[in-house]
């Protein structure tokens, strides 16, 4: 007999961002409950809440048990599973008040800190579904320097550094918390160049974030970075990378052209992104482009050209 399904499913029409990908699969799994089983269904403990078997999104007084549980636990197993089952009800717009209401934000953001790294990447990876509300942003920044320490210091590639980045990213869709990563322009570039696909993807969609702002656009120009950088524009490089680095020089060409913006032309230094970007090769390879086989980077590249 089929049970009431409402308020799973106007949750999960709230779904945002970058956290769905962990909701998905709790909340279409079927729950075939009759009204009277649901009504006898005793009250979850905390640590119950935790164990993957519970469908429903957490209301207030069980994110608050959750919250208590992940503060006073040390069991580094409850602390994980509590992380995963947070950042899960995180990824819904009414959650993520509920829980910066409830002071949740720093109680997660603690465990940033933490000597398990998978630990450390499931609060990560909560911090970044709550990141996606703008009044939570305003608690999460002071954790930005932090996490740049982690991406820029830890293991290449690791799961720590891609949560990482996906923080960073949301963090700087909008200009308020940019200017932050002023001092680590020029280690977003030598990630980019050493990292292997899936990280170059997401350092460029934080890049690309950046190169929107006029404001960070003499930091990006300054940034010293390798010559190797200009093979990213080679045909051959896969088009999810090709079509954001040609993004990144038309953003950062557009910035240059707006009225007023560096009207007292800075001295770039050589080895800058601005003399690779300004470059004779550069222009060379973005203009080898027009004969790419993939229309979408063929139509990019056409936009570009006449601004060369």
């Amino acid at each position: 007999m089929g049970g009431p399904r409402g308020a799973g499913w106007v949750a999960a029409g709230l779904l945002l961002g970058a956290g769905a990908c962990y909701c998905i699969y709790k909340l279409t799994r079927g729950r075939r409950r009759g009204d009277r089983e649901l009504g006898m269904r005793p009250s979850k403990s905390a640590e119950d809440l935790t164990d993957g078997s519970y469908d429903d999104v957490l209301n207030a007084a069980q994110l608050q048990k959750l919250l208590y549980l992940l503060e006073s636990t040390e069991d580094p197993v409850i602390i994980e599973r509590a992380l995963i089952t947070l950042g899960n009800n995180a990824a819904f717009s009414i959650n993520q008040a509920i829980i910066r209401e409830l002071g949740g934000i720093p109680i997660v953001g603690n465990k940033i800190n933490h000597s398990n790294q998978s630990i450390k990447e499931k609060a990560l990876n909560a911090l970044n579904n709550l990141s996606v509300n703008v009044e939570n942003q305003i608690k999460i920044k002071i954790y930005i320097n932090q996490v740049c320490e982690d991406v820029f210091s830890g293991p290449l590639n690791s799961a720590v550094q891609l949560a990482g980045l996906r923080l960073l990213t949301n963090m700087t869709v909008t200009n308020d918390h940019q200017h932050m990563l002023h001092s680590y322009i020029t280690d977003l570039f030598q990630v980019l160049l050493t990292g292997n696909g899936n990280t170059k993807v997401q350092v460029l969609k934080l890049l690309l974030n950046l190169s929107e702002n006029p404001a960070m656009t003499e930091g990006l120009l300054r940034a010293q970075v390798d010559s190797s950088f200009l093979s990213l524009y080679d045909s051959h490089v896969a088009k999810e990378i090709l079509l954001r680095v040609l993004t990144l020089f038309q953003n950062i060409n557009n910035c240059l052209k707006i009225e007023g913006h560096l009207a007292v032309q800075p001295t770039f230094t050589e080895g800058s992104l601005f003399f690779l970007l300004h470059g004779e090769e550069c222009a060379q390879k973005i203009k080898a482009l027009v004969d790419h086989h993939d229309a979408e980077v063929k139509e990019k590249v056409l936009t570009i050209i006449p601004k060369i």
